[in-house]
């Protein structure tokens, strides 16, 4: 009786560790080809009209968020990623892919959202990130490296946390 138990629970054993390894694969995958080190340059006009230039070195940790309008996982979470912009107004975001700017802020209006949002028509600014799918969240660092890259939806308590860490 009791190798039965064992034996259940080394199943059990061997189910997660293949969850995990998958998950793990997934991830991998999805990351290939994001940055690391240094962020890349990023610069343009937001939908408000304001230039924007990440600085190379900035003051304190930058959340740096790719999303499309097209995107249900992006829309589950654009209200954490909007609290976290009211808070900080460090924060970006590129619209990757999702039409016009004029599109886009539309979008926006309808979905009762409002943060700074570079756009993307082409995906050259994505392209430039390696990003490949959204939503994916980088976490930059005053001395200006990637310190978290976060593929998928994010909590926004995890987003904070990564900030934070990220300035420690």
């Amino acid at each position: 009786m009791a190798n039965k138990g064992v034996a259940k629970w080394r199943g059990y054993a061997l189910n997660l560790l293949l969850l995990v390894l998958v998950v793990a694969g997934i991830r991998f995958w999805q990351q290939r080809d994001m940055v690391t080190g240094a962020a890349p340059q990023l610069q343009g006009v937001t939908l408000a009209g304001q230039p924007y230039t990440l600085p190379i070195h900035p003051e304190k940790p930058v959340l740096v968020h790719f999303w499309a309008t097209w995107c249900p996982v992006c829309r589950a979470e654009q209200n954490s990623i909007a609290a976290i912009a009211q808070d900080d107004p460090t924060v970006i975001t590129v619209a990757m892919q999702s039409g016009t700017p004029e599109q886009v802020a539309a979008h926006m209006r309808e979905q009762g959202i409002d943060f700074p949002v570079l756009n993307d028509p082409d995906g050259s600014i994505a392209r430039a990130w390696g990003v490949h799918a959204v939503p994916v969240s980088f976490i930059i660092a005053p001395d200006g490296s990637v310190k978290f890259v976060e593929v998928g939806y994010t909590t926004e308590i995890g987003l904070r946390i990564r900030r934070w860490l990220a300035g420690v």
